[in-house]
C-alpha cells in the first residue's frame, strides 16, 4: 500500500535539495549561523575581559592601600623603637 503523496514529497525535496540555488542558500544560512555564534562568543569574551580588568583595578587599589598601611606601621614601629 504505499503513500504516493509522501513519496512525491520526498522526491520533490530531493530534487530541490540537489539544486545549486538550494545548496547556495544552505551555505549562506550555515555561514550566518556561524557568524552569529562567533559574534556571541566575542561579546561574551569582551564582557569577561572587561570584568577581569575591573577586578584587576580593584585588587591593585587594595594592594596599594595595604602597602600604604604596611609603610605606616613600619614607620610607627621605628618611632617606638627610637623613643
Amino acid at each position: 500500500m504505499g503513500f504516493p503523496v509522501m513519496s512525491e514529497a520526498i522526491a520533490a525535496y530531493r530534487h530541490v535539495a540537489a539544486s545549486d540555488e538550494f545548496v547556495q542558500k544552505e551555505k549562506m544560512r550555515s555561514k550566518a549561523r556561524h557568524d552569529e555564534a562567533q559574534a556571541l562568543n566575542n561579546a561574551r569574551l569582551q564582557e569577561r575581559m572587561q570584568r577581569d580588568e575591573h577586578w584587576q583595578v580593584v585588587v591593585a587599589d587594595k594592594d596599594a592601600a595595604i602597602a600604604d598601611k604596611d609603610a605606616l606601621i613600619a614607620e610607627l614601629r621605628a618611632q617606638l623603637v627610637n623613643k
